[in-house]
């Protein structure tokens, strides 16, 4: 949940918008998150980034059919991630739905999704209003996009890939200091999405 609310924060401020509640947020989050801080975060974040108007509707057209289709490419990379690391994607840890067969998965893809949110608001501003051939395009451009970090930069499918294999070698020593998620890229980088609207 932390890295979700950093990357958020990272979002808004590359969107020129106010982010200061988000360094308090993800200090707040507790194991399990105990005092619903993701919730919390959501409250906050949609209206910022899409308007006060924008509700997220997972059954709305849009900018929500948008998102979830965004989504759902990063669900399908972390899926991958999760198989390719030896894990089951049907055991999560915080999505643990016994109908889910990607709990593991949407798990992953948590701190991903805020990379989606800020495509989803580039696409809008190009005048992108549906799930268009430009915008399939666009969103599977994300696997190939770059994202700096500690390692040097690596493309998200690396990143979801790295996630995954540093999960399992947790899992497989009990050691959850092992877990390596992707930290927020910088504001700049984020700016670049840009060239993935066609």
């Amino acid at each position: 949940m932390v890295a979700k609310i950093d990357w958020q924060r990272t979002v808004l401020l590359a969107h020129g918008k106010p982010a200061d509640a988000f360094d308090l947020l993800a200090r707040k989050v507790t194991s399990g998150d105990t005092g619903n801080v993701e919730a919390q975060a959501a409250r906050r974040y949609w209206p910022l980034l899409m308007g006060d108007d924008f509700r997220r509707d997972r059954d709305a057209a849009d900018a929500n059919a948008m998102l979830n289709y965004g989504y759902t490419v990063m669900r399908s990379l972390c899926a991958r991630a999760v198989v390719a690391a030896g894990l089951h994607p049907s055991i999560g840890i915080h999505h643990a739905n016994r109908g889910n067969a990607f709990a593991l998965a949407d798990d992953l893809v948590e701190p991903f999704r805020p990379l989606v949110d800020s495509l989803t608001v580039r696409l809008l501003d190009k005048g992108v209003v549906s799930v268009d051939p430009a915008a399939k395009r666009a969103y599977a451009g994300l696997i190939a996009f770059d994202l700096p970090g500690s390692a040097g930069t690596t493309t998200v499918a690396v990143a979801a890939n790295r996630v995954a294999q540093s999960l399992a070698l947790a899992f497989t020593l009990g050691r959850s200091d092992l877990l390596e998620l992707p930290p927020p890229p910088p504001t700049a980088a984020l700016a670049d999405l840009g060239r993935l609207v066609s």
